[in-house]
């Protein structure tokens, strides 16, 4: 199903004006990845929407999944966002439970939840990065577990570098990421935190742990490039170098995020895009790193699960190889016969 042209042209301006460094980064994908993957963040971005304004609906959450059901019924909503969706979702059978996620996260983000340990921010980062960037794959046809694998590991990474930026900028709204096991620690009150962040310049210390955590998902993420199709590594590749870029800043203030919110610039962002494109390693057939097979996290493995081949694919392999056989049998038979066997 193909998506309407000017309801595209909505999400591409949705998708400029408020995320600057995907817009960025989608430069580089084929625009066969580029305008569906613009329709997935343009209905990413208006669930996180709704859900920031709270007090303009009264259920917001119940409605992102109203929204959803209508969706996957194929009669959405009369706006941009939701029709191009949902003709998405019919062109790539795209798993409900992947959206489903996501809202789940932004439910527990609208509840205030804290996370006491790792394996709970983890969770956290699954369904609101690591998703989309299942869904992501999808979209570039890839539905294979280890690349999907290393796809939540990047979601995981990013998420955890947004986590390290906001810091201060989430205690002024009254949230807190930062896994509370963590800060008990530390010596850090949560609630005291949450009243005067400028008041914990330990809180550094955590900052730093993050970015670590962030860093061996990266590292993790790499090899899954390499399972992509190759045109669409160098798009992929800059949204990850990007993101990663924003935790060296953090790192070069001294993990301070309390005073300061760390950003790549637009000029810094130019030179990534550029750097991926001529980076030939990920335009070229090499060798996959061994840890494209490295196990899925117990946090992620829900996303990983919901994806199945489509049923046209797994009949098309089945016809294919079929033929493949029968083509191999007929050459053996007239072998034996020019052979007097």
């Amino acid at each position: 199903m193909k998506i309407d042209s000017n309801d595209l042209k909505e999400c591409k301006l949705l998708i400029k004006e408020g995320s600057h460094s995907f817009y960025a980064a989608s430069k580089l994908l084929p625009k066969y990845v580029r305008d569906p993957a613009i329709v997935l963040y343009a209905f990413c971005r208006i669930a996180d929407d709704v859900v920031d304004q709270e007090s303009k609906l009264k259920n917001p959450i119940q409605d992102l999944r109203n929204r959803l059901d209508l969706v996957y019924n194929a009669k959405p909503r009369n706006c941009s966002t939701d029709r191009a969706f949902a003709a998405l979702v019919k062109s790539y059978e795209l798993p409900k439970e992947l959206p489903l996620a996501l809202i789940e996260g932004l439910k527990w983000d609208q509840d205030g939840r804290r996370f006491k340990n790792l394996s709970e921010l983890y969770s956290y980062c699954a369904r609101v990065a690591s998703s989309v960037g299942v869904m992501m794959c999808i979209l570039m046809n890839v539905r294979d577990g280890d690349a999907l694998a290393r796809a939540c590991d990047l979601g995981i990474a990013m998420q955890l570098t947004n986590i390290a930026r906001d810091i201060g900028e989430d205690a002024r709204n009254n949230r807190i990421y930062i896994p509370t096991d963590w800060m008990k620690r530390n010596g850090i009150a949560v609630d005291a935190f949450l009243k005067n962040p400028e008041n914990f310049p330990e809180v550094s210390i955590l900052v730093k742990q993050l970015l670590n955590k962030a860093d061996y998902f990266y590292k993790r993420a790499g090899a899954g490039y390499f399972s992509l199709p190759k045109e669409c590594r160098p798009g992929i590749f800059s949204a990850g170098k990007i993101y990663s870029k924003i935790g060296k800043h953090i790192a070069a203030a001294n993990y301070d995020s309390v005073s300061r919110r760390a950003y790549t610039t637009t000029f810094e962002k130019f030179l990534m895009l550029i750097s991926s494109i001529g980076d030939s390693a990920l335009t070229t057939v090499m060798p996959i790193p061994s840890t494209i097979h490295a196990a899925a996290l117990p946090e992620v493995n829900f996303l990983v699960n919901s994806v199945k081949t489509p049923k046209e694919s797994k009949k098309s392999f089945k016809q294919r190889s079929s033929k493949f056989i029968n083509l191999l049998f007929d050459l053996e038979q007239k072998d034996r016969a020019l052979a007097g066997i």
